[in-house]
């Protein structure tokens, strides 16, 4: 549709009281964005024509992993008894490592639609998706999807939910996102149920900023919820924490496709464009005012999310450095949990040292760089953050086991989560003996049924960041749910394991593990690498280190070239001294000769797994 076409049915700012603002939290594949579609349909917000599977994920890996990892905001209409309501709807990511873009959706919301899928029950997200929602003081309406499924058990889960936020198993909903069995009924409950968002209309205008994207064409499209006032379209705008002022370009909503409106009011959710290139700029949690008439003070934010897993990610080719270099900073546009910097590795050359919320964050990051940027990328085994203190009581922070201080260390901080791990009660020893082993903490235990129960954890992210779930996974046959959180720090002893080639340090396979797993790593790491790396003329010692004492070796033995062969008959003396020749050239070779670690041997032992799949 055309501008000019569109700007024909431009809507005005609608009665708060006719206006409901709900987001959709769930476990990941708990079918929400199956749910958003027949609601976008049910609405008649999207034609048949061109409804297509998950149409909110508008990223092609959403659609290819069928997982939501950016949170999509809706207007629909929905006429109840005469009257023509505005719902507000935000699809939100199920993740742990998404959390972030969730509590940001639920800041903009009255109410929460809280979806579980009834073949499977409540799992660990839902419980962590359903505190914050009660944090943040919102209404909960309790549904069941896939109740079309031969293995759904509605009327036990109904139970288990009713049980886990104090309603009867009959006020449960519900719905099938699939054929959109209950999905009218759970709109009308919305708007029966959800209270109208509160503000003030004629004091300064206050809307929170709760998602910001970068557009090629249009600059940054700042995501608003008006709280206070109204927003109109030509009028200058300021960004409170930032205090830069810019000119309103176009000012509307989302339904779902941008339509500009003539302005926004008390309760709605839309969109700004005010034509800035910078993200940073449209900070989320900042709060818009007007320039001319602005607020006293601005609404409450929330954090920037931190980073909790750092890894390496190097070009293949050194010439593709500075395209991953600007790959990295486009993408940071529309991922602001995105951070890096720079570094040089000895094996791997130039590339960047990057911050993630976790492993599927790094995953599907470095997923999106090498299919929307076209780059190869090597990515190092992940690392967490540790504060070391040395003999001067000065606290380095150390992201790489190369920064790790030399000489004597007084303590190593290490960072800390509690993790809510759901499995069915048979499995509760094996789940137990996993943690224990990972040097975990039982802080509590509930049964929320006779069959499942919930276990919380105090666990080392360094010990849950690399193959924790699969292991979970394995042991409770693909049954246990996990979320966690960051949750302090606490003094370990940590050391750093160096492995040598020939006596020289290689920084690249440097480690940071607990001196009880020390042992084990120098020991997997040299027997990997005696495989890896081709035999040479002379004999290559492989050690692994902690300060200066062996902890564990292997040799890679030497390319023995058959001196002999052009000598037969004769006195055994003629063979000796050839073969005594040979021994004093190797002697020799050995004390001038450098071990050359191919590049494969690097992204072999290095890398995190994925390069061995392909």
């Amino acid at each position: 549709m055309s501008p000019l076409a569109r700007t024909a049915q431009v809507p005005a700012a609608t009665d708060p009281s006719l206006i409901r603002n709900f987001c959709i939290i769930a476990h990941i594949d708990h079918g929400k964005s199956t749910l958003a579609d027949r609601m976008l349909q049910s609405t008649g917000v999207v034609s048949a024509r061109d409804m297509k599977a998950q149409y909110l994920d508008r990223m092609d890996i959403e659609r290819e992993r069928g997982i939501t990892i950016k949170s999509q905001a809706v207007r629909m209409p929905w006429e109840v008894d005469g009257v023509t309501y505005a719902l507000n709807m935000i699809d939100t990511p199920g993740h742990v490592d998404f959390t972030y873009e969730v509590s940001r959706s639920l800041a903009a919301c009255e109410g929460a639609v809280l979806l579980v899928d009834a073949a499977q029950g409540i799992e660990a997200q839902t419980l962590a998706n359903l505190y914050l929602a009660i944090e943040s003081d919102l209404n909960i309406i309790p549904v069941l999807n896939k109740i079309d499924l031969p293995n759904a058990q509605p009327e036990k889960y109904a139970e288990e939910l009713a049980n886990l936020i104090g309603c009867d198993p009959d006020d449960v909903l519900k719905v099938s996102g699939k054929t959109g069995q209950g999905v009218e009924a759970l709109l009308d409950e919305v708007i029966k149920q959800l209270p109208p968002p509160v503000g003030v209309a004629d004091a300064p205008a206050r809307a929170m900023i709760f998602d910001s994207v970068y557009d090629t064409y249009r600059g940054v499209v700042t995501y608003v919820r008006v709280v206070d006032g109204m927003l109109r379209p030509r009028e200058r705008v300021q960004m409170m924490s930032t205090g830069s002022t810019h000119e309103l370009l176009e000012i509307g909503v989302s339904a779902p496709n941008p339509v500009p409106s003539k302005g926004l009011g008390v309760g709605e959710v839309g969109y700004l464009i005010t034509g800035v290139k910078d993200v940073r700029q449209s900070k989320v949690g900042d709060t818009v005012t007007n320039s001319l008439k602005p607020a006293a003070e601005s609404l409450g934010g929330y954090e920037d999310p931190k980073p909790m897993v750092f890894s390496g990610l190097y070009p293949m080719d050194g010439t593709d450095y500075p395209a991953l270099r600007d790959a990295l900073d486009k993408l940071q546009l529309n991922d602001a949990a995105l951070v890096y910097e720079p570094e040089t590795s000895v094996a791997l050359g130039f590339g960047f040292r990057v911050g993630f919320l976790g492993l599927l964050h790094l995953e599907i990051t470095r997923e999106r760089l090498e299919a929307e940027f076209n780059l190869d990328l090597i990515s190092t085994a992940p690392n967490v953050v540790y504060e070391v203190m040395g003999e001067d009581k000065q606290l380095t922070t150390v992201t790489n086991p190369s920064e790790f201080p030399e000489g004597k260390i007084l303590e190593v901080h290490e960072p800390l989560v509690s993790a809510t791990i759901l499995a069915p009660s048979e499995f509760i020893g094996s789940v137990m003996e996993l943690c224990q082993g990972r040097r975990g903490t039982l802080r509590g235990m509930d049964y929320l049924s006779e069959e499942r129960v919930e276990m919380r954890y105090t666990l080392p992210l360094a010990e849950i960041v690399f193959d924790f779930f699969d292991h979970l996974k394995s042991r409770t046959r693909g049954y246990a749910s996990l979320d966690w959180k960051a949750d302090g720090s606490q003094v370990a002893d940590l050391v750093k394991v160096d492995i040598l080639l020939q006596g020289e340090q290689v920084d690249a396979f440097s480690a940071i593990t607990h001196r009880d797993k020390a042992y084990s790593y120098g020991v997997m790491m040299t027997g990997k690498l005696r495989e890896l790396i081709p035999r040479q003329q002379f004999e290559v010692p492989i050690q692994a280190a902690i300060g200066s004492r062996i902890i564990a070796r292997e040799s890679i033995r030497a390319i023995r070239k058959d001196v002999l062969a052009k000598c037969y008959g004769g006195d055994i003396s003629r063979k000796r001294k050839l073969l005594e020749k040979q021994k004093a050239g190797k002697k020799r070779m050995k004390m001038v000769g450098r071990v050359e670690v191919p590049q494969e041997a690097f992204i072999a032992a290095l890398s995190t797994g994925e390069e061995k799949k392909k």
